[in-house]
């Protein structure tokens, strides 16, 4: 699949990325900000999953930010949207045979740790995936990877200090810690996230960590961003909305493709 899915790429651009990055709820904007030299939508892939969230436009674009190559995902798929752990593989396993070797996942998270507050940028260093399927169930390819992946660092060091130093350089604040991610799409209940803290989350989302375990598999060097769009359940006593999400996002649009942009630079 994975090879016919490339051959088709290469009818359209024979383009090479360094760098492959995912845009999570409402962050999509810089992909169109970019030197383009190729988009391609999901859909016409053949036997690629669609994205079906209405903010996720759901395509590849190819270009360069600043002199680097990258290949950016303008929206992801997600379990709840009924794809399988293997189906969500699939997008980052083709980065990967398109040529990139770092991947850096960004998204729109909840807010676990009562010193974060509506808008923070959270610097994933780990991530908790016990409570989602992972896409590396079933039969191993061994020519993408091991069977038995090492999650000792699968945020890399040597990422983590680049976007640390270009947040301190550009000014701006940010926080760190770990991860946890749920199937969706119900936002998470008072009593999940008292349980998120207890395990040691600070921000807890519906994506990234299966990226993440996939983005190792096969190779990548993977980093991550969160930005926290909303407090979550409990942490907060407003009620919890998609609407929230993109509005905070909107708003702090400007400062994240800054961070991101600046970060790809040193990668």
């Amino acid at each position: 699949m994975l090879k016919k899915q490339l051959e088709y790429i290469r009818k359209i651009t024979s383009f090479e990325p360094e760098i492959a990055i995912v845009l999570g709820s409402g962050l999509g904007e810089l992909a169109d900000e970019i030197k383009s030299e190729a988009v391609i939508n999901y859909a016409d892939i053949p036997d690629f999953p669609v994205s079906t969230v209405a903010s996720h436009k759901g395509r590849y674009v190819l270009g360069y930010i600043g002199d680097r190559k990258v290949v950016i995902m303008q929206g992801r798929i997600h379990l709840y949207e009924g794809y399988s752990g293997e189906e969500l593989a699939t997008p980052i396993r083709l980065m990967r045979k398109m040529g990139a070797g770092v991947l850096l996942l960004t998204n729109a998270a909840g807010g676990v740790n009562k010193g974060f507050k509506v808008g923070d940028f959270m610097l994933i260093n780990d991530h908790i995936s016990s409570f989602v399927p992972s896409a590396l169930i079933g039969k191993n390819d061994d020519s993408i990877g091991t069977r038995f992946p090492d999650m000792t660092n699968v945020y890399s060091p040597r990422l983590n200090d680049i976007i640390r130093d270009t947040a301190v350089d550009e000014g701006i604040a940010l926080r760190e810690g770990v991860y946890i991610q749920f199937r969706g799409p119900c936002f998470e209940t008072k009593a999940e996230i008292r349980m998120a803290s207890l395990l040691g989350a600070d921000a807890v989302g519906m994506s990234t960590a299966i990226d993440a375990q996939t983005g190792v598999h096969c190779g990548f060097e993977v980093c991550g961003i969160s930005l926290i769009t909303n407090m979550a359940c409990g942490i907060s006593e407003n009620p919890l909305s998609d609407a929230e999400v993109t509005e905070t996002a909107s708003k702090v649009a400007p400062t994240f493709k800054r961070l991101v942009k600046e970060a790809v630079k040193r990668f």
